[in-house]
């Protein structure tokens, strides 16, 4: 054979490698194109219907709608708050800079009250996204007509009442040990029914194996302004209207007790620098689109957006914070 032909021969498998491998031979992503290049997947780490995955699949179709990826999915891994989801990520996709995952308040209670060995700086925070009011919602014929009536019974004796939630550990659970601790009331006798997520939750609330129910508002909205369900009071202030008017909050009923639960995206951990900047400029963009605003309003979310060294910070700060509520609760391993 020619040097020729072997020159050639050599060129047409470098070529076949370059194809098969994006990026080159390393098998890394091509830095020198915007983020994404290629289908981009997120896990929601718990059951479809619930914040994660509403959240999630906001994003998707917002990043869709502007026209900003190749290609967005999102799946469902449940279990022990999103604990599951998250071993999964730190485990099977480390340096994969196109497996993100919803996380937020509600993991991190999840992590202390389940004692799980995987804390969430094992993973890669990108960006925060949004801050929500959490709902206290009851069945449209419970008897309770007012938070102050819920909020009566529970002083009373905070094991009457049954309460359906996310996960354990969860940002919901978090709320009725706050109100209960400042009703004078003890947490540890409060009855709460955990949920992988909010569609299951939704079910016992409308069947009612459970009295009441607490989550993220948006995933309430639907039964409320279907008359299936009554909302009695949210946890912090929101600017509108639910099934034709402003929703008291729960300070406003005479408890003083304020709390809004928030999501982010991150990444596995491997993930260096220069891909953290290029993933975060791409979710950056999709949060300044129109589409992704318009998901604000219909889910009556609040924007907020931590990045880079700040939303280090933040989640640190926070995770410090859920650590000694959930240790003052004491729900925790």
């Amino acid at each position: 054979m020619g040097s020729r032909a072997v020159i050639g021969g050599v060129l047409a498998v470098l070529a076949l490698v370059a194809i098969i491998v994006p990026g080159g031979a390393s098998g890394g992503d091509d830095t020198s194109q915007p983020y994404p290049t290629r289908q981009l997947a997120i896990m929601a780490p718990a059951a479809a219907g619930g914040g994660w995955d509403t959240t999630a699949r906001a994003f998707q179709a917002s990043s869709r709608d502007a026209g900003l990826d190749d290609g967005v999915e999102v799946f469902n891994v449940e279990g022990a708050g999103g604990t599951l989801g998250l071993s999964e990520l730190v485990s099977k996709s480390s340096g994969d800079p196109y497996q993100l995952m919803m996380t937020g308040l509600v993991m991190l209670g999840a992590i202390e009250t389940n004692g799980t060995d995987v804390p969430i700086t094992r993973t890669t925070p990108i960006a925060t996204l949004i801050t929500e009011t959490e709902g206290v919602v009851v069945p449209a014929d419970s008897k309770y007509q007012s938070f102050k009536e819920l909020a009566d019974d529970l002083k009373a004796d905070p094991g009457s009442i049954r309460f359906a939630g996310g996960s354990a550990g969860s940002t919901d659970q978090l709320l009725l040990g706050e109100l209960a601790r400042v009703l004078g009331a003890d947490p540890k006798a409060t009855k709460y029914v955990a949920h992988s997520g909010g569609g299951e939750a939704n079910a016992a609330i409308l069947s009612g194996s459970v009295d009441a129910g607490i989550s993220g508002l948006s995933e309430f909205t639907d039964q409320i302004e279907a008359g299936k369900m009554r909302l009695l009071a949210v946890s912090s202030p929101v600017d509108a209207e639910i099934d034709g008017k402003r929703p008291p909050t729960i300070k406003e009923e005479g408890v003083d007790v304020e709390l809004t639960n928030w999501r982010m995206l991150a990444a596995p951990p491997g993930i260096d620098d220069a891909e953290r900047e290029r993933i975060t400029g791409y979710v950056e963009a999709v949060l300044e689109s129109p589409a992704w605003a318009e998901n604000v309003k219909r889910y009556d979310w609040q924007p907020f957006v931590k990045t880079g060294s700040e939303l280090d910070e933040f989640v640190a700060s926070e995770q410090k914070r859920v650590k000694q509520v959930v240790a003052d609760l004491g729900i925790g391993k």
